[in-house]
């Protein structure tokens, strides 16, 4: 919404940007290859394991819920809007797509089941490219009804579009592989030079048939993210921090070339026509596509209720609009305002009220602010089995079948493997699970488990241990704060020491905060503590880390670490006995 504002504030309302006149003829073919580099990053995240529990539910969204869609949309856009035929069959093919544009950023605020999540991912990046197909298609029908173009050369296009797409898109994703997988290049060249080919196979295969690039595209990232032994983390990071440039680029652009005064005459029937693809298109296709699968009607609600459009729509509602305009065609003028009416409708509507819906259906999870633990020490064993008790969801992961014996004891939930091999990868469940607390007892576990799981929670929410004091002592000794994330606790504490405290009688202890005993107060009358961490009612942990500020506020809990005789004065505290 911020972009789509800037853009309309930018082009029609101020005048500063005209993106024609900025860009010229250049203006969608930069467009169609930012479409192509955001789809080929979505496609990259697209695991082929994710299918067996979704796979069958996802075809049919893709073929009868897609019909279903197309159907009731044309459908609405005739008789509440007043197109012809033709102009609201081809504006109900341009309006089946969804976008990952849009999907990802939403799923990351509704949090739903991880069932919900993957069909909404694979739906939003698969269907653009097909969406693209079956708009060109059904242009290409009004066209034919405009000139003297065969019917017969339009099926031979989509069927050159099919092939082009899905073999030029295979085989570019089988080779690009090889090359990754032998590691004939430079890691400095990997990203850029995975850029490059990426634009080169979608000029090629447009090159061959107009609209396959967007396929080709597709299909050599899903090639590409579900071949062995092809590291593709980094190209995904990369391709990740390009896309929300690009997306930026696209909505300010695409917005800029609106007429608000067209925009506004739609008025009443746009508005119509919202209403009916929220609440008629979305749930038929749905239905038609999950009965009778598997799924909650809470799913089924969620799923129903988002399906946003995105930039890939507004890019084909622009180019088509120019091309129709051209020939002639009546009403080729309403297309892009009503598609845009569509796009702000259902994102405003949607990325406001998904959250709520989903907590009301009961599908949204919760935040993820649990724990995983790497090493399962008895330090480890004893912070973890305190969060649980506070009910944190925690994971203790570790390779020593002793240990991870005795957490397992303790009620914890365990992985009993290196969390840094690629069985983790499939197999280490971080539902729920938010922070990584590396402390092991090596080192370079440590190092490597914030590297791994930094993209995963984000670099701000990875924490390790030194395993010894001296670590902390000299950055000379220790890896770069990027990499092992921040020192936890504080420089005095190191995974030895806090074992050594543990064997020496010393407790883990909770004790809550309030406004007659604050912080300040707990120090001063437990000067021997050493303060851990606390949390909110709310579950919203607060980190002691090392070189900074730790200033835990009234109201929270405290866990500690402290002689077995300390008394603290808060309002409510867990027995200090050993843990």
């Amino acid at each position: 919404m911020f972009l789509l504002s800037a853009g309309l504030l930018l082009g029609p309302i101020t005048g500063i940007l005209n993106p024609d006149a900025l860009l010229g003829d250049l203006l969608f073919p930069i467009v169609s290859v930012a479409v192509s580099i955001i789809l080929f990053e979505g496609s990259l995240t697209l695991r082929r394991s994710e299918l067996a529990a979704t796979g069958a539910v996802l075809w049919r969204l893709l073929s009868i819920g897609v019909c279903v869609t197309w159907g009731a949309t044309a459908t609405a856009a005739h008789f509440l809007v007043g197109l012809s035929w033709p102009m609201a069959i081809l504006l109900g093919a341009i309006l089946v797509v969804t976008g990952p544009t849009v999907i990802s950023p939403m799923l990351r605020s509704v949090r739903p089941s991880s069932q919900v999540a993957q069909l909404l991912r694979w739906e939003g990046i698969v269907i653009d490219p097909l969406g693209a197909v079956l708009a060109i298609v059904v242009f290409d029908l009004v066209f034919v009804g405009h000139s003297d173009r065969p019917v017969l050369e339009t099926l031979q296009s989509l069927g050159l579009i099919a092939v082009s797409g899905g073999l030029g898109g295979a085989l570019a994703g089988y080779l690009w592989g090889l090359v990754l997988r032998n590691d004939q290049l430079p890691d400095y060249l990997r990203n850029p030079a995975t850029l490059l080919v990426v634009v080169a196979v979608f000029a090629l295969c447009e090159s061959l048939a107009h609209e396959s690039g967007l396929l080709a595209v597709t299909v050599m990232g899903v090639w590409l993210a579900n071949m062995r032994e092809v590291w593709i983390e980094e190209v995904l990071d990369f391709k990740e921090a390009l896309t929300v440039l690009l997306v930026s680029g696209l909505f300010i652009l695409l917005a800029a070339r609106l007429d608000l005064s067209a925009l506004l005459s739609v008025g009443m029937p746009a508005l119509a026509l919202l209403i009916a693809v929220q609440f008629l298109s979305r749930p038929l296709q749905i239905l038609s596509a999950t009965w009778p699968a598997e799924l909650s009607w809470g799913e089924r609600g969620v799923l129903a209720w988002i399906a946003p459009r995105g930039i890939v729509a507004a890019a084909i509602a622009s180019l088509f609009s120019l091309r129709l305009e051209e020939l002639g065609v009546p009403q080729a003028e309403l297309l892009v305002p009503l598609t845009f009416a569509i796009i702000i409708g259902t994102v405003l509507w949607q990325g406001f009220t998904a959250p709520a819906v989903a907590r009301l259906l009961g599908v949204q999870q919760p935040e993820p602010r649990g724990i995983l633990f790497v090493g399962s020490n008895r330090a480890v064993q004893a912070i973890a089995g305190k969060l649980k008790d506070h009910d944190f969801e925690v994971t203790v992961a570790d390779s020593v079948w002793d240990n991870i014996r005795a957490a397992r004891m303790a009620g914890l939930r365990t992985y009993y493997g290196n969390p840094l091999s690629r069985h983790a990868e499939h197999h280490l469940d971080l539902s729920g699970l938010g922070h990584l607390f590396a402390m092991s007892r090596r080192y370079d576990t440590n190092t490597l488990a914030c590297v791994r799981y930094g993209g995963e929670f984000g670099r701000a929410n990875v924490y390790s241990l030194p395993t010894h004091l001296a670590m902390g002592d000299s950055d000379k000794h220790a890896a770069a704060e990027h990499l092992r994330g921040q020192w936890l606790f504080s420089e005095q504490m190191s995974v030895a020491k806090l074992n050594s405290l543990l064997s020496q009688g010393q407790v883990l202890s909770v004790t809550r905060l309030s406004e007659t005993f604050e912080f300040d107060d707990f120090k001063a009358q437990n000067p021997d503590a050493h303060a851990l961490l606390a949390w909110s009612d709310a579950r919203r942990l607060r980190i002691n880390v090392a070189r900074r500020a730790f200033e835990p506020q009234p109201g929270e809990q405290l866990l500690y670490l402290g002689p077995s005789r300390s008394e603290s004065h808060g309002d409510s505290e867990d027995d200090a006995a050993p843990a």
